[in-house]
């Protein structure tokens, strides 16, 4: 089992798997965190480690999983990789003691998840989806404020960004973000922002009613997804097909929350039914990554395994939900039909 951070040793020493724009966002957000210390970055080729090292001034190379994962030059891991890895990959690393960091979705499939945090508790290390959306002060602003909605009757959730590679698909050029063995798609990449919060303020729907349009790749391209609870009903817009300017909302008897975005809240208001309406958000001044990273790192130095907000079960009960609407459209990757977990 990985030790804690010690006394001592203020850092925690994190491999890198993964080399896209999306670990480059992460690596300066972690900068302001000076417990975060990236040590090592994988890659199949020693070529692109060697670069992406020098960009971020990274000690350590590895083009071997195995090697990295068996490394004391590590404690965590930073999984970056595409999803239908994500399992494999973070599996190998808690079985050799180190705390996972994985980023959204969690894995493929369900049977994925329940195997990684199986994997977290027989290794006793630290597990966490990398949902940043969920950790920021602006989304506690919005739990905080629940009560002022009154008895809430609808949540709204929209998150539709047209894709510079649906140009390149629609070329007849097919990219990683539309291929089904990647486990990718409209749901899994930007679905996920919409179905995540409603999992952590509401928890599972009681029944779920998915459309979606496939794409000639067997992914969706985008998809709308109605979702009922007991006295109240929750909708959910994304596309990877075109863009949206629509808000989320969270609509209540006693008045609305609204939201500039959802996977991101840069603006939250609260309006009161025929009162006033008020700004409930506030300037963080920091990069919205940095509070997944120190979230995860509070976790290990405490020796909890789970997040209370990212938790397991949170984790488990999204994936579960975007499960039932791929059955529901007709997504199948071929990670359902991988019979190691």
């Amino acid at each position: 089992m990985a030790d804690n951070i010690q006394e001592g040793n203020k850092t925690l020493r994190f491999g890198i798997v993964g080399t896209n724009f999306i670990v480059d966002t992460v690596l300066a957000a972690a900068a302001l965190d000076s417990r975060f210390s990236a040590t090592a970055i994988y890659s199949r080729t020693q070529e692109t480690a060697d670069a992406f090292a020098g960009k971020h001034n990274i000690p350590y190379t590895f083009t071997s999983l195995e090697e990295m994962a068996q490394s004391d030059l590590i404690d965590a891991v930073y999984i970056a990789s595409p999803t239908a890895y994500h399992a494999k990959q973070s599996i190998l690393f808690m079985e050799n003691g180190k705390h996972v960091l994985c980023e959204k979705p969690m894995a493929s499939n369900i049977h994925e998840v329940q195997a990684m945090i199986a994997a977290s508790h027989k290794y006793g290390v630290t597990l966490m989806e990398a949902m940043r959306s969920t950790l920021t002060p602006n989304f506690k602003k919005v739990v905080d404020s629940l009560p002022e909605v009154g008895t809430i009757r609808r949540y709204f959730a929209s998150y539709c960004q047209y894709s510079s590679r649906y140009d390149k698909l629609k070329a007849g050029i097919v990219e990683n973000a539309f291929k089904p063995e990647f486990s990718n798609g409209a749901v899994m990449d930007l679905g996920v922002y919409t179905i995540y919060p409603m999992i952590v303020l509401f928890g599972k729907p009681l029944s779920i009613h998915a459309s979606g349009l496939l794409l000639p790749t067997g992914v969706d391209g985008q998809g709308a997804v109605n979702f009922e609870y007991e006295g109240m009903n929750a909708t959910v817009l994304y596309s990877k097909i075109s863009d949206s300017l629509l808000p989320s909302e969270i609509q209540g008897e006693s008045g609305i929350i609204s939201l500039d975005r959802i996977d991101v809240i840069s603006k939250a208001q609260f309006h009161k039914r025929k009162g006033d309406s008020y700004t409930l958000s506030i300037d963080t001044q920091k990069n919205e990554y940095y509070y997944e990273i120190a979230e995860f790192i509070d976790l290990v130095e405490s020796g909890r395994r789970e997040s209370f907000i990212n938790s397991h079960a949170n984790s488990l009960a999204t994936i579960e939900v975007i499960d039932e609407i791929r059955r529901q459209i007709g997504v199948v990757f071929p990670a359902d039909t991988d019979s190691k977990f």
